[in-house]
């Protein structure tokens, strides 16, 4: 299927699937739309545009990379195998493999076609029972997803933290902005386990901690949530952590419980009770949303033996790191020997697997 905008519309077409034929004649378009004198006068439908004309671009690099990829390992496998040299060959043909990998992701990634699988993504961690132990293992998660936000060029910015006593935190939650970050990041959620000898036990004891990650999308006015003003609670405190003097003084941090489904949001990072309010109720709407799409996946596949339930005591994934080192995700099978390496935010493979796992069902 090939969508066909017209040069003289200037409407984003996000979720339609990508037409190379027309691509380089719309950012064209965007391009000259761009230069009009008058173009910023309305800075959100601006600021829709150019993200319409930055995503096309990386596109259309994308796939110009393919191919010049491609050709490359071709000719080395040619030049090769005319001169009888045996490396140059296993070069292009490793060339050709490396490359496999990327379409084979790219075209993954085409394939996040849900409603909300093209928006930012909000991203939850709850550290667990055990105390200092479960804490430290969700700042260490926060960290992982953190480092794999850089590596994708992702922005993550912090909603609310509630340090641990001693180390870690008992829960953080991020505003992770990219395209398709949800769609990336939806099969995160669940319980993750740490495995390991404890830093905080003078026995050098092993201690096995949990902490859970919960992921719901950043939804925009053009998805209808209702939400009554009698279903809520509101409640202001003074928000934690470090955040100067300010932070102590008033009650500027923002707690919404949503009566009905017992779903609570907070947000403190502005100083501002009124943007922290209105920040908050975003992210109602979001787990709102989340809640109702899971709501619908659990009835259609109260069957599947790969059902994945979204709740504490549902394990998605182990982090191994005594007595030996690995990493595996119990819904997929995939396995990494590098456990810091994934700490360290390398988990694509694991995105990938959850991912085509779901998509196949």
């Amino acid at each position: 299927t090939k969508s066909s905008p017209k040069s003289n519309t200037l409407s984003p077409s996000f979720g339609g699937i990508f037409d190379w034929d027309n691509a380089h004649a719309r950012i064209q378009t965007l391009n000259q739309a761009a230069e009009a004198p008058d173009f910023w006068d309305d800075a959100q439908k601006a600021q829709a545009l150019m993200q319409e004309r930055t995503t096309l671009s990386q596109k259309v690099n994308t796939v110009t990379d393919f191919g010049s990829r491609l050709e490359e390992a071709t000719l080395l496998i040619e030049m090769g195998e005319s001169e009888n040299d045996a490396e140059t060959v296993q070069e292009g043909e490793a060339a050709i493999f490396a490359l496999q990998k990327d379409v084979n992701k790219a075209q993954l990634e085409s394939l996040l076609s849900d409603e909300a699988d093209g928006c930012s993504a909000f991203l939850e961690i709850h550290a667990g029972a055990g105390g200092t132990e479960a804490q430290d293992w969700a700042e260490m998660l926060s960290r992982m997803y953190l480092r794999w936000c850089e590596d994708r060029g992702y922005k993550a910015a912090l909603m609310q933290e509630v340090p641990g006593e001693e180390a870690g935190i008992k829960s953080i939650t991020f505003e992770i902005t990219g395209e398709k970050a949800y769609g990336w990041l939806k099969t995160e959620s669940g319980v993750h386990r740490l495995v390991r000898i404890s830093p905080f036990d003078s026995n050098a004891k092993r201690h096995t901690s949990f902490a859970s990650v919960w992921v719901y999308p950043v939804i925009d006015d053009s998805i209808d949530i209702e939400i009554l003003d009698k279903d809520l609670r509101i409640d202001t405190y003074r928000a934690s952590g470090a955040g100067g003097q300010h932070v102590n003084k008033t009650d500027s941090a923002i707690r919404i419980t949503h009566i009905p489904t017992g779903i609570v949001v907070q947000c403190q990072n502005d100083r501002s009770q009124h943007r922290n309010r209105a920040q908050a109720y975003t992210m109602l709407r979001a787990r709102l949303y989340e809640h109702e799409l899971q709501k619908k996946q659990e009835a259609a596949q109260t069957q599947a033996d790969s059902k994945t339930a979204i709740g504490w005591g549902h394990q998605i994934r182990s982090y191994v790191l005594h007595p030996y080192q690995m990493v595996k995700d119990l819904r997929t099978g995939v396995e990494k020997g590098n456990a810091q390496g994934v700490l360290d935010g390398k988990i694509d493979d694991f995105l990938e697997a959850a991912l085509s796992h779901r998509l196949g069902q």
